[in-house]
């Protein structure tokens, strides 16, 4: 049996600091093996850089996902190819920089991993569609795996659902990220697919999806824009915990993993 720990959206300095004190400890307690972040809120709630990125991986994430803040911080896409440890959305177009997909190893067991961009909701990205690009990296990696994670990063409920149902059997976990809120729903379904709507934010929790509250609050209220800066409240890490039968891939368990700073 192996165990993968999946942690949902890093954001800002909060998230990075919790991942960065308590990420060694969980890995020891919970005898994980694989442990992939999702890093695209990283840099001050929006995107990522080279210098943060390779602090999250020296802080024992061994991969790091993306999604549609990619390219929200600037130089990243020339820095994206000198760091081998990290991957943007599969489906964005050919011409983007980066690898669409990471393979990590652990006790000579080789997991695959790659992010779809959701189309439902989602219009300031450019996305290839994420049921065919799946489908297209499940055949391409299948040999070169023994196992294989997506990250559905979407919007919309329904859009990650059903991409959980289209690929149960042939993959060992679909989890999404990207709207920050924990969801109750982890199950393992009947073909051995881990599925989970969303794994939820690594950050602070006294927030508004990690921005401060008041902002966004007094800009419901009006429409002004405003300057929303990342929180720092009850800052908390969360990802799911997957355990996997090396035998035959399937996941034999899915389940929220929650910690507290401090």
């Amino acid at each position: 049996m192996l165990k993968l720990l999946f942690i949902g959206d890093i954001v800002g300095r909060p998230g990075r600091e919790i991942v960065a004190d308590r990420l060694r400890r969980i890995r020891t307690e919970h005898a994980v093996d694989f442990v992939i972040a999702n890093g695209e809120n990283a840099a001050a709630g929006a995107g990522i850089t080279g210098s943060i990125a390779k602090s999250i991986l020296e802080s024992g994430v061994d991969a790091i996902t993306l999604g549609d803040h990619v390219w929200d911080q600037r130089g990243w896409e020339n820095e994206i190819t000198q760091i081998d440890k990290v991957c943007r959305p599969a489906n964005l177009p050919k011409s983007n920089p980066g690898w669409d997909h990471l393979i990590i190893e652990a006790r000579g067991f080789r997991l695959a991993v790659f992010t779809v961009l959701g189309r439902t909701f989602m219009n300031n990205v450019k996305a290839d569609c994420p049921f065919l690009t799946a489908d297209r990296m499940v055949e391409q990696l299948r040999s070169q795996a023994d196992a294989i994670v997506v990250e559905v990063h979407a919007e919309a409920t329904s859009e990650k659902i059903a991409l959980g149902w289209h690929l149960d059997g042939r993959v060992t976990a679909v989890l999404g990220t990207h709207t920050h809120v924990p969801t109750a729903d982890a199950t393992v379904l009947p073909k051995g697919t881990a599925f989970m709507c969303d794994v939820g934010m690594t950050g602070p929790y006294e927030s508004v999806l990690g921005r401060e509250v008041r902002p966004i609050v007094d800009r419901f209220l009006d429409g002004m824009p405003r300057r929303c800066e990342v929180a720092t409240g009850d800052v908390r890490l969360s990802g799911a915990l997957i355990e996997i039968a090396a035998s035959s891939a399937n996941a034999r368990k899915i389940e929220l993993l929650t910690v507290k700073m401090g």
